[in-house]
């Protein structure tokens, strides 16, 4: 890679930046997704690959600008698990995986507690970028944790087939208005996250 950035390198490589790069590593993980989901090894392997090259790619340009390079990233993935696998790397005992995400939740809220990028909030570090429908079912599962949300019982669904088939039908009735099925949800999504986010405030002050 560092080769491909050199001025004798490839003019396309030596354009690049983080922000032009920024997509193709989402579509590397979707290709990767889709041979997984085919059961091919080989497809797998090359995807896999191409995965990597997007993280030597960054690497690289990160280790141009002085920031960080691959060994780095390489080491703080390593610290990283060593800390947050206590009952395999220390003297923690654990019962079950629900121990096992407590501790994790509890170390890495720990880990971040007093810095820029602490997490005070349930619903901080929700990747933005996440598909609407991805994004609504990670806000639910962490609204539930923190007990600020019931499971729905308004769906007319029974099955997973008529789940299913309802979202296709919504998303059918959304393109036949002109809407966006999308953006509708990212809307919705953004309103009911914000009125957890109070909920939550007063039920921190409650305690």
């Amino acid at each position: 890679m560092a080769s491909l950035r050199s001025p004798q390198g490839c003019p396309w490589d030596r354009e690049q930046n983080h922000m032009t790069l920024r997509t193709h590593a989402v579509e590397e993980v979707y290709e990767l997704m889709d041979a997984i989901e085919a059961g091919d090894d080989h497809e797998v392997a090359e995807e896999l690959g191409d995965l990597l090259l997007q993280i030597v790619f960054h690497c690289q340009l990160a280790h141009e600008r002085g920031a960080f390079d691959f060994e780095q990233v390489a080491q703080r993935i390593t610290d990283k698990l060593l800390r947050r696998h206590p009952h395999v790397f220390g003297d923690v005992r654990v019962k079950n995986v629900d121990e096992v995400w407590a501790n994790w939740e509890q170390i890495k809220h720990a880990e971040k507690a007093g810095t820029k990028h602490a997490r005070p909030s349930a619903f901080d570090g929700i990747p933005r970028h996440l598909p609407a429908l991805a994004r609504a079912e990670k806000l639910v599962k962490k609204a539930r944790k923190a007990k600020l949300l019931q499971p729905s019982t308004n769906s007319k669904a029974r099955t997973k087939a008529e789940l299913g088939k309802l979202l296709f039908d919504l998303a059918a009735h959304s393109q036949a208005q002109g809407w966006s099925a999308e953006e509708l949800l990212r809307a919705e999504i953004k309103r009911r996250e914000s009125a957890l986010r109070k909920a939550e405030a007063k039920q921190t002050i409650s305690r």
